[in-house]
């Protein structure tokens, strides 16, 4: 009678994992209010799908990353992990440690239906390697409503003059004009903001891409350190080390004028209940040709020999690309659908306004961390956090940029 019972009850067990489906264990770095709500969108529709989803959530997205390599070094590696859409995981695939998505990249169409920078980015001696999520543009300009109505500012700025015209109005009406978490990543948006919006589409690419020192070196990149640190004279005292979350947070509660960052701050005012348009306002770019610096966050899928883990990263592929599950993320997320045959319907008028911009491919460029190798990224933000945060002269600063970038 025991023996039948515990057969029994094997056999239960065993039809009850089954019937789980999949287990996948994603690490990722969404945790902000905004973020949160996103990522559930992605863990319902993995379970509807019948999957498991084990959510590892790490704030910080070098710490995160961190723990993914050494995950996976020791043996432990997550079904999925997020990275962000650049050459970040390099070396990882020159070790050969992360599954190939040629098969998923030729059925949806990437190379015709994903902007060719973000083709270039997860294309590595031609296989993808990486799944993205989404595309943020790292250097809107949002402004609180009431912020702009009590210092008398009745237009959007549509150039750098006019941005720093407005600037000086939310200071003189007792308001934080620019609000900034004084992080170097934040500090390096900052720079590409007035390198994308003063120098122009092709000072960017010579500078960020190509690395070009006559241009890095020219008074035309001299002008803009110069209005980049202009920009330091709009930020409170506490700025210093603070979250980029939190920086948004002054515009929501009306405390500060402006903030300068990417598209996933748009998720900070939905959490809030703001409606783009009425409480606050989007600034792609100032002007009507001005570069639309992009990036994005992606998954990539550690190698495994186990049968479990492969079926659930292939679930996991298949129900993250549809379509619906797409809008469904993105539209939280406060970025696009990286397909341009998305449909961005559904999305605020931000994230449209985004979508359309990003069908003109002179307008996509990527931003800096698509061109530049972490370490390559890391000293050009060293060199630009230094400069933001001490008394050191342009010329100086220059020259420490140009050192960054000649490597």
């Amino acid at each position: 009678m025991f023996k039948q019972l515990f057969a029994c009850a094997m056999a239960l067990g065993a039809a009850s994992a089954q019937a789980a489906g999949p287990s996948a264990e994603v690490i990722h770095w969404w945790t902000s209010g905004g973020e949160s709500a996103a990522v559930k969108q992605l863990a319902n529709a993995y379970r509807a799908a019948g999957g498991t989803w084990i959510d590892t959530a790490i704030a910080g997205g070098e710490q995160a990353r961190a723990v993914t390599l050494n995950r996976m070094i020791g043996g432990k590696a997550p079904a999925a992990a997020q990275f962000n859409i650049s050459k970040q995981f390099l070396d990882i695939v020159d070790q050969d440690m992360l599954m190939q998505l040629d098969d998923v990249a030729r059925q949806e169409h990437w190379e015709s239906t994903l902007p060719e920078p973000i083709v270039n980015a997860i294309r590595i001696d031609g296989h993808y390697y990486a799944m993205p999520m989404n595309i943020h543009m790292q250097t809107w300009i949002w402004y609180s409503k009431a912020a702009f109505k009590k210092a008398g500012i009745a237009k959007e700025p549509a150039t750098v003059d006019e941005l720093f015209a407005a600037l000086d109005k939310l200071k003189a009406a007792g308001l934080v004009p620019l609000a900034h978490g004084g992080q170097a990543w934040q500090e390096h948006i900052l720079f590409a903001s007035l390198l994308a919006n003063l120098g122009g589409r092709q000072l960017y690419l010579q500078v960020m891409r190509d690395r070009d020192q006559r241009a890095i070196n020219s008074d035309a990149v001299r002008k803009v350190l110069l209005a980049y640190k202009r920009l330091q004279s709009y930020i409170d005292p506490a700025s210093p080390g603070r979250n980029w979350n939190d920086a948004t947070a002054m515009l929501v509660s009306g405390k500060a004028g402006v903030q300068i960052m990417g598209d996933w701050a748009k998720g900070e005012f939905s959490n809030a209940k703001m409606v783009p348009g009425v409480d606050y306002g989007c600034i792609p770019g100032l002007g009507v040709n001005a570069p639309y610096l992009i990036q994005g966050d992606a998954f990539v899928f550690p190698r495994s020999d186990r049968t479990e883990v492969q079926q659930a990263q292939k679930l996991m592929t298949k129900v993250l690309l549809a379509p619906a599950t797409q809008v469904s993320f993105n539209k939280l997320k406060g970025s696009v659908p990286p397909r341009a045959d998305a449909d961005t319907s559904q999305l605020d008028a931000c994230a449209r306004a985004g979508a359309a911009i990003m069908r003109d491919r002179n307008r996509q460029v990527g931003a800096p961390e698509i061109y530049l190798t972490p370490d390559q990224n890391g000293a050009v933000q060293d060199a630009l956090t230094a400069y933001w945060n001490t008394a050191m002269p342009v010329e100086k600063a220059q020259k420490a940029l140009a050192a960054a970038l000649r490597n």
